[in-house]
């Protein structure tokens, strides 16, 4: 475990598609955690001034890269989501760029903060792994996820669906969940569910 992270308390948030999580790591960062958004800080160090930049470029080659020279994130979605290995050789160049950013922001925090990393791959993939010392999954039954997909970004329910299964089941997060979270009606509620959590389990270090 990196030594900004051995004796604070660094949590690794995550769900499936529609169930809330981005909702739960913005009230959680209203509660007084610090926020961390690894899924931007995958589309940072992939643009052109990032660290993955010129390895992804050097692996793919120039048809992944735009008129603009910044990634077309389409082109290169086509090349490694037909292709495990191109998605394991993508995953190992960012991953690594990834990490090291995410210490640096810890290190940059509010040392008294509990830190939240929101990590949709966090089940499927290594990365953030030594770092988050506990782990918070959020859970919604599949009728709220398809509703809030078709709401929120008018997603038809096959398509919704297609995305859901695609995803890791809700089983093989709860093996590595140390809480779960079940968000099955409104922000209020949510909130609600989180603050008492927030209260009973503390801001402090948790060992797993």
């Amino acid at each position: 475990m990196g030594g900004v992270t051995e004796r604070r308390r660094v949590i690794g948030l995550t769900g499936g598609i529609g169930v809330g999580k981005s909702t739960a790591g913005a009230v959680l960062e209203e509660l007084g955690a610090v926020v961390i958004d690894c899924d931007q800080l995958g589309r940072d160090v992939a643009a052109s001034d990032g660290a993955a930049y010129p390895g992804i470029v050097e692996r793919f080659g120039p048809g992944v890269v735009s008129k603009d020279g910044e990634l077309d994130r389409a082109a290169l979605a086509t090349v490694v989501f037909n292709d495990p290995q191109a998605l394991n050789d993508l995953n190992a160049i960012t991953h690594p760029a990834i990490d090291e950013e995410i210490e640096h922001r810890i290190a940059e925090a509010d040392p008294s903060a509990p830190v939240v990393l929101d990590m949709a791959v966090l089940v499927d993939s290594n990365l953030g792994a030594g770092i988050y010392n506990e782990v918070l999954v959020i859970e919604a039954p599949l009728e709220a996820r398809l509703a809030r997909l078709h709401d929120q970004r008018g997603m038809a329910p096959d398509d919704a669906r297609a995305r859901i299964e695609s995803q890791v089941s809700d089983e093989q997060r709860r093996e590595v969940a140390d809480h779960i979270i079940v968000n099955d009606g409104d922000r209020d509620s949510l909130r609600t569910a989180l603050t008492e959590w927030w209260e009973r389990t503390g801001r402090t270090f948790r060992a797993r």
